[in-house]
């Protein structure tokens, strides 16, 4: 299966990378910001640089949607997999508009409400995977995992 693994540099991309017990077992290419340690880690990967900051950013918004465009109609993915932040939501959008499978792992520290990102992102994810109850009760697409790798 090709996978598109998306995800903002510092603990959401430590986060994704934590999940290749099912990632590294498919077809993957990344989407992430350009940092000392990102380059250092996707070293020999197939790797698309976003463009930074997202927050507050509608340049950056455009840019990010514009390659979103570009690296789903190029690999096609099957599945967008995300731990978020902002730079997410373009990829989300466009690859479950172009047929993809998009699912959501909201971080451990959201207990009460989802990222601002996966509220953004709702609408066009199979599935939202969370680490609590309580936000399980709240959203119907949400699914409750239990790890402890995250």
């Amino acid at each position: 299966m090709k996978v598109l693994l998306v995800s903002s540099s510092g603990g959401h991309f430590n986060a994704l990378q934590k999940l290749s017990v099912f990632w590294g077992q498919h077809d993957c290419c990344w989407i992430t910001f350009r940092t000392d340690a990102t380059e250092t880690a996707l070293k020999n990967k197939n790797v698309y640089w976003a463009y930074s900051p997202t927050n507050r950013n509608l340049p950056n918004l455009i840019r990010n949607f514009i390659l979103a465009f570009q690296v789903i109609l190029q690999e096609r993915p099957q599945l967008i997999l995300t731990t978020g932040a902002g730079v997410a939501v373009p990829f989300i959008i466009l690859g479950k508009l172009l047929g993809a499978k998009t699912a959501f792992v909201e971080s451990f520290t959201r207990i009460k409400q989802l990222s601002l990102s996966a509220r953004l992102a709702m609408p066009f994810l199979d599935v939202v995977y969370v680490h609590w109850q309580q936000l399980k009760q709240r959203y119907a697409k949400a699914e409750l995992i239990i790890s402890n790798t995250l």
